[in-house]
């Protein structure tokens, strides 16, 4: 795999490290998230990260068998232009529903790639 898939495949997952690190310190519900600025800063942050290492990835690797790999750009896009109307119970979702699937593929990724090398 190219040597910038790579470092933007453990870009994300160090992006995906943090959340993690953050919801494991605060209970891990919606209202927490609504009512901490910090922390709802920090996530909407990292998954800004994962979009933008995203988007790198699939001006190179534009088949990557990643679930969603465009709607994850589309949400860095949101997040960065739309930031006027963010709806909180989206990015929450993300951080519910979504996050645990992209750290399984992007791990299962990079380890098929270090075999490679």
């Amino acid at each position: 795999m190219d040597d910038q898939v790579n470092k933007s495949l453990k870009d994300i997952l160090n992006s995906i490290t943090h959340i993690e690190l953050f919801c494991a310190s605060r209970p891990k519900e919606f209202k927490f998230f609504c009512e901490d600025l910090c922390f709802r800063s920090a996530v909407q942050w990292e998954i800004a990260i994962i979009g933008e290492a995203m988007n790198r990835i699939l001006k190179i690797y534009p088949e990557i068998p990643i679930t969603s790999a465009r709607r994850i750009v589309n949400t860095r896009n949101y997040l960065i232009h739309g930031y006027d109307s963010l709806r909180e119970d989206l990015i929450w979702a993300i951080v519910i529903n979504h996050l645990p699937l992209l750290k399984a593929e992007v791990i299962q990724l990079i380890d098929s790639s270090e075999i490679i090398r």
